[in-house]
């Protein structure tokens, strides 16, 4: 085991990231700045409604305008109408559509593609789709999942026998442990979980391009998975693997919205290859909010048994969860996700779970940050607040006396996961100081028998997930066609400094400094002269990207065992200069040293000169150092914490204001707790965009209602509070560096803090639930109902 340094490591320390000047200084590479000479330049006609039989495309009028080279619709595209993939059939009967990149017999949703233009520059390519002639028929849309899985529902897939795409089961047993419990306190609701829009800063772009007279393509994409879109693209298109390298340049956010094999890559994939000319395409902001995969949507029925006295029995969850028109890379998975998470950090004797997914006619939906857990986090601590009342249990006290204690980690959950480690009592205890949670309290009793127009609340929300997405073994008992493992390749340069090649894909999470931060510790060198070399399948073949908070938890194991190796690559050649035994050298500080004689001793840099001039090497020894490493991990890591949030609710206009709000996670060791803080930050606005701001509407005919971002709303930051951030640290034992993971956190657990608080601030009106988003009308209208009123 090689030492990580202590006084003067880079582990633990808020440097600030070594990608910002680059940022800042106006010096990054978006795909969209991509000119390649020769490009065509390609634009979708997509369809205007959401269900409709296609009767007629005639392409001749786009052809004939100016800087047109090429159009084609699906069946002029022919064998190169490739399909969109999906990766995740998660039940052995899952209904499977076809999805093509070009729809030739129906569209499905608004924003299905039709036909496609390219031209020599992007606005006469815009310009000729106008030219496109396409007649529709129209047909009854699906909107609603209820209407979708009723008798007689109009089918989105004709060939289908209904609109369920699957239906899974997990668990058992609730029946039977409330038959024990015959005074069993039992709540039940329903709880929404409305659909979202990723809404990242940087639309999709795609750039194709053969190599010259070589079989090569090159794909710039602004994606989230270059290594997961080069075997995809494989598959479907049939390229060979090799003669594909995928590129993703600086990337401006994903939030799982670019963790997709999208129409558009194929299209220019095979347009580019059957043409042999680079060809590109680049989203408008009214195509993402068509095109771009949606998340959330779901509608939860969760049913919550406990004893009269406030000990949980059992839980059942019943999911509606919304497919769309088509399944994407995972879809169908993306509920499942959450199945295991719905029991939380709670002790109880039953838990039953059915998930069914189903189609309806509205754009697909996929990961969205946090991909099923926060869903589940909702529903848990939603219900969590609704038994508490239905107790009358002061709901913190409810929480305390159903959750696991630190003393009984590692712990087996209901659900069959193994949680390693966690301290809830310290995160909350840490949190409830900081918020001056007893102070709120009373000053919420006092409003309330002042009778204080605005009411105030207090929003709880202690949470646990999931992250990782691995080990390998575990994705494959759930059906997912990839793994979970990943690589690092450190790379000793003959000058002493340092390339580290990563599989993972960062898109603004700072893995070019906190891996500088592990290897540097290890290998005892400045993070200013380790370069991270990454999103590129040419220069770092292998890998699994990042999404679902994996790439620290999974990737950072790999960069810590890569950097070991390349500490024990290098031990010959210094025994070999200090003329001892490789087992009489000890490393640290970036030097090897004789036991016993410290003034024996040569440095990595020392070596990797040697190591290149070749000289005076062992015998049976290569030139250069390097350490390689693949880890599948042993298991998940599950970070916590507690958030909290007071929230003003006026109660004649419905107006909500967030007065303060506070967390505290447990995200293991971390690498830059400046990061750390960050992902928190974004994580937190996020989840509070979902409560209070952010929705997709659809009307009727299936127009979506919010379809630019002067409808859907999305918080800026005069429109949230400072958030007060804290963290404690247990490490996983799971994980060589003790690390969890930080992603996703403040986006799973604040969405029901707020919603918690609003509900907090209105129950003594008889308000039980807010819908989302909790905008002044929602709440007024939840504030009438309970009135009796209308709404």
């Amino acid at each position: 085991m090689t030492e990580i340094l202590d006084s003067t490591a880079a582990i633990g320390r808020p440097l600030r990231r070594k990608e910002d000047a680059k940022l800042l200084h106006g010096r990054t590479n978006w795909t969209d700045n991509i000119q390649l000479p020769g490009t065509l330049h390609m634009a979708l006609v997509r369809s205007p409604m959401a269900h409709a039989r296609i009767t007629k495309v005639d392409l001749s009028g786009a052809l004939a305008q100016p800087n047109v080279v090429a159009a084609y619709d699906a069946a002029s595209l022919g064998d190169l109408n490739a399909g969109v993939p999906c990766v995740w059939p998660v039940t052995d009967d899952t209904v499977m559509p076809p999805f093509p990149a070009l729809t030739g017999d129906k569209v499905r949703h608004v924003g299905d593609v039709v036909a496609l233009v390219l031209a020599t520059d992007a606005a006469s390519a815009e310009d000729a789709i106008a030219h496109v002639d396409v007649e529709y028929e129209p047909l009854d849309a699906v909107i609603n999942m209820v209407d979708a899985v009723s008798p007689g529902s109009e089918l989105v897939h004709g060939d289908a026998a209904n609109n369920t795409c699957y239906v899974y089961d997990l668990g058992g047993g609730y029946e039977d442990a409330l038959a024990k419990h015959p005074d069993a306190v039992v709540v039940k609701r329903r709880f929404v979980n409305q659909r979202l829009v990723p809404a990242f800063m940087e639309p999709r772009a795609i750039v194709a391009a053969p190599m010259g007279m070589s079989e090569e393509i090159t794909i710039w994409s602004a994606t989230q998975v270059p290594h997961i879109l080069r075997v995809l693209l494989t598959l479907v298109t049939g390229i060979p693997e090799q003669n594909l390298r995928v590129i993703a340049p600086d990337v401006g956010g994903g939030f799982g919205g670019k963790l997709q094999c999208y129409r558009e890559e194929i299209l220019c994939t095979q347009l580019a290859k059957k043409l042999g000319r680079p060809v590109k395409w680049t989203e408008t902001r009214s195509e993402d909010m068509v095109a771009t995969h949606h998340g959330r949507d779901q509608i939860q029925d969760i049913e919550l048994a406990c004893t009269p006295d406030g000990k949980m029995i059992g839980l059942k969850v019943d999911l509606l969860a919304n497919m769309g028109g088509y399944l994407q890379i995972i879809t169908p998975g993306i509920p499942l996700l959450g199945m295991f998470m719905y029991p939380a950090i709670y002790k109880m004797d039953a838990y039953q779970f059915q998930c069914t997914g189903v189609f309806t006619n509205t754009t697909p939906t996929d990961a969205y940050r946090g991909a099923g857990r926060p869903e589940a986090t909702y529903a848990i601590e939603r219900i969590v607040d609704e038994m508490a009342a239905e107790l009358g249990m002061e709901p913190m006290a409810f929480r305390t006396k159903n959750w696991i204690q630190h003393h009984e980690f590692p712990f087996t959950t209901v659900a069959g996961l193994t949680y390693d480690t966690g301290n809830y009592e310290a995160a909350t205890a840490k949190a409830m100081e900081m918020f001056g949670y007893e102070e709120l309290r009373a000053e919420q009793k006092a409003r309330r028998e002042s009778g204080d127009p605005v009411q105030l609340g207090i929003g709880i929300s202690t949470f646990t997930e999931m992250c990782g997405l691995a080990p390998s073994r575990t994705l494959g008992a759930l059906k997912y066609a990839a793994g979970g493992w990943e690589h690092c390749t450190i790379r000793l340069l003959p000058t002493g400094k340092v390339e580290l090649v990563t599989g993972t894909s960062p898109h603004g999470q700072g893995h070019e400094t906190a891996w500088s931060q592990i290897a540097g510790d290890i290998l005892g060198i400045p993070v200013d002269d380790i370069d991270v070399i990454h999103s590129d399948t040419g220069r770092a073949p292998y890998g699994m990207d990042t999404y679902g908070s994996r790439s620290l938890a999974v990737g950072g194991q790999a960069i810590k065992r890569a950097a070991d190796r390349l500490i024990e690559n290098a031990r010959p050649i210094a025994a070999h200069q200090l003329e001892c035994a490789a087992d009489d050298l000890e490393f640290a500080n970036g030097s090897f040293t004789v036991k016993g004689d410290p003034e024996k001793t040569v440095t990595l840099g020392a070596l990797a000169w040697a190591a290149f001039s070749a000289h005076d090497l062992p015998e049976g020894v290569e030139p250069m150092i390097n350490g390689e490493a693949t880890v599948d991990p042993e298991d998940f890591s599950y970070p916590h914490g507690t958030h909290l949030a007071a929230m003003e609710v006026d109660t004649e206009t419905g107006k909500v204001r967030v007065r303060k709000y506070v967390c505290v996670d447990d995200v293991g060791n971390q690498i830059n707790p400046m990061i750390v803080e960050g992902q928190v930050h974004g994580g937190v606005a996020q989840g509070i965009g979902q409560a209070l701001y952010e929705g997709v509407e659809y009307d009727e005919d299936g127009n979506m209602l919010t379809a630019s971002l002067a409808d859907y709303l999305i918080p800026s930051a005069a429109d949230l509070p400072s958030f007060e951030t804290g963290t404690t640290v247990t490490p996983s034992t799971t994980h060589s560096l003790g690390t969890k993971g930080v992603g996703e956190a403040g986006a799973i657990a604040s969405t029901p803090a707020i919603i918690n608080g609003i509900v907090d601030a209105l129950r003594p009106m008889g308000v039980n639930d807010v819908l989302m988003p909790a905008s002044p009308q929602n709440v007024w209208r939840a504030i009438q109902a309970a009135k009796g009123g209308a709404a």
